[in-house]
């Protein structure tokens, strides 16, 4: 089955058998051959600074505690794959069947990332292609494309204001 069939799943776990549910299932899809059903399997962590009496140090720390997501082709078998992998309490959805996560809940979770091409870069002049600000004009003062932004200086009611946008939402003015 093609992989434009596979939706991100969110499963339920025992707190601290994240990782192992996870290796758990990606080892089941191996066994059983369903790698083009079960297709990834994630469970999406953070470097977080921790700091101790005089010591700091990083962290890798879960986002998510007790959850696995999974990209899969639901089916019978892989719906019973997956609730059957020790740790695991169930899907996240009413009753029995799993709802899957919309693209946006993904990318705001942080489960997978887009990459969007960026044609500007600071000090450029950009217009703005969507939202309130449609057609208002910019010099970009920062781009953040980890987290899917720009920060455009506008001229609005004669000051100059500063408007954050997704990267998507600015294109360069050709000279």
């Amino acid at each position: 089955m093609p992989e434009t069939e596979a939706k991100w799943y969110v499963v339920h776990t025992y707190s601290g058998y994240e990782n192992k549910v996870a290796a758990d299932l990606m080892t089941t899809a191996e066994n059983r051959n369903l790698q083009d059903m079960i297709i990834d399997v994630k469970v999406p962590t953070e470097i977080v600074t921790e700091t101790v009496g005089d010591k700091t140090k990083e962290v890798e720390s879960k986002i998510y505690p007790g959850y696995v997501f999974v990209k899969m082709v639901y089916t019978d078998e892989t719906w019973y794959v997956v609730r059957n992998i020790r740790g695991c309490t169930g899907f996240v959805g009413p009753g029995s069947k799993p709802v899957p996560l919309t693209d946006a809940e993904v990318y705001r979770m942080g489960v997978e990332t887009r990459s969007v091409k960026v044609s500007y870069s600071v000090g450029d002049s950009v217009r703005i292609i969507d939202g309130p600000l449609e057609d208002f004009v910019g010099v970009v003062e920062e781009i953040d494309a980890d987290k899917d932004y720009v920060r455009v200086t506008v001229s609005m009611f004669g000051r100059e204001t500063p408007v954050e946008l997704e990267l998507a939402q600015a294109e360069p003015i050709e000279d």
